[in-house]
């Protein structure tokens, strides 16, 4: 029997496989995809994050691949509105953008390294049931049906989580009347390693560095992109911002829609939910990755005291509510950033960022909005 099965093998699923694998615990990692995926969605990791992967001994190897962005600027037709240092956190004073292929391939290889059979892939999860003592799970496989039985099911499915939806059939979603197109380019902007963002009347365009000279870029638009091109993406940057992009450089692109799912219960009975399973929240802001390590982080140690019989009732109860605290605020984060990048009357823009500027002179402001914007 083992004493964990993990449903989902991406960034959240595999990180938690990390830390129970240290702590010596038998697990499988489950995951439907055959291979890992090559879509470089999420790319940033804040200094919260970085400090549990680096106890786990993986920030190093993340901290190599990656950008270190140390302050974020803001332009507005053309003209510098503000700039802010990430520099608040001691240990990590910069956020790290790594594309997310490298970050699931860094945590496999650790996972392997601890245990070769530990990633199971190719396999689709069709049931589960608790009988009070073990969790059972059915998969489908190209190689037939598998069978698990363990001590706890960790979700970590996404936001479209079968479990979640087993669970929690009626959890209610939020939809926001945001939509975004999102690509990479090779970086010709002169901004090295700046994240930028450009507050302009028709919508905001956000700006990151990635590590090759490549830049992400992400416009809010007005309504869904249906057939979203390299190119189009490119127009809408240069005609928003001034800024010239080469369509032909293109190794990504992306377009999404938000809405946000908050549940109120991560734990049910022996099976927990982690990461986007348990809150979906806007990708604007790059939290949603963070906040499912964070939730790992807080609770290997309660797992971990659990497969070695102690009793984790009130445990898992503050573990619920600090993690469901910390998806709220997220949540709300992630709203205020989508608010700053709406469209707006110039004239009422232009008084807004001059307000934002004033506002982030003063020493208290700024450290509050860094603290934000980096999840601290």
């Amino acid at each position: 029997m083992l004493d964990v099965v993990i449903v989902g093998a991406g960034p959240v699923g595999l990180f938690m496989g990390v830390i129970l694998l240290q702590q010596g615990h038998r697990v499988r990692i489950v995951e439907r995809r055959p291979n890992r995926s090559r879509r470089s969605r999420a790319i940033g990791i804040h200094p919260p994050a970085l400090k549990e992967l680096d106890h786990a001994g993986l920030a190093p190897a993340l901290v190599a691949s990656g950008v270190r962005i140390e302050r974020g600027v803001a332009y507005s037709k053309g003209a510098k509105v503000a700039e802010l240092p990430f520099s608040g956190d001691p240990d990590f004073p910069f956020i790290l953008a790594v594309p997310q292929p490298i970050t699931e391939q860094v945590l496999e290889q650790a996972v392997l390294a601890l245990d070769p059979d530990a990633i199971v892939r190719g396999a689709t999860v069709r049931e589960f049931s608790d009988d009070g003592g073990t969790v059972s799970v059915l998969a489908d496989s190209p190689s037939g049906a598998l069978a698990y039985t363990s001590r706890l099911l960790l979700a970590a499915d996404g936001a479209h989580s079968m479990i979640r939806r087993r669970l929690l059939p009626g959890l209610s979603v939020r939809s926001y009347p945001d939509c975004y197109l999102m690509g990479d380019f090779i970086d010709s902007t002169g901004h090295g390693d700046d994240a930028v963002l450009y507050l302009e009347p028709d919508g905001i365009v956000e700006s990151f560095p990635l590590p090759g000279h490549i830049r992400r870029w992400v416009v809010r638009l007005g309504v869904p992109a249906r057939s979203p091109t390299a190119a189009g993406l490119a127009a809408l940057v240069e005609a928003r911002t001034g800024v010239v992009v080469d369509p032909d450089s293109s190794t990504m692109l992306s377009a999404f829609e938000v809405q946000s799912r908050l549940a109120k219960r991560m734990v049910h009975g022996r099976t927990v939910l982690l990461g986007d399973a348990a809150h979906e929240i806007s990708p604007i802001g790059g939290q949603g990755m963070n906040l499912g390590w964070l939730d790992a982080a807080a609770l290997a140690p309660i797992v971990d005291s659990s497969l070695k019989g102690e009793a984790v009732g009130v445990r898992l109860r503050e573990f619920e509510e600090k993690r469901r605290r910390a998806a709220s605020r997220a949540s709300l984060q992630a709203g205020l950033n989508m608010a700053l990048g709406r469209p707006l009357h110039p004239a009422i823009m232009a008084s807004r960022n001059l307000l934002f500027a004033h506002a982030l002179e003063l020493p208290a402001v700024s450290a509050l909005v860094e603290r934000r914007f980096t999840m601290r």
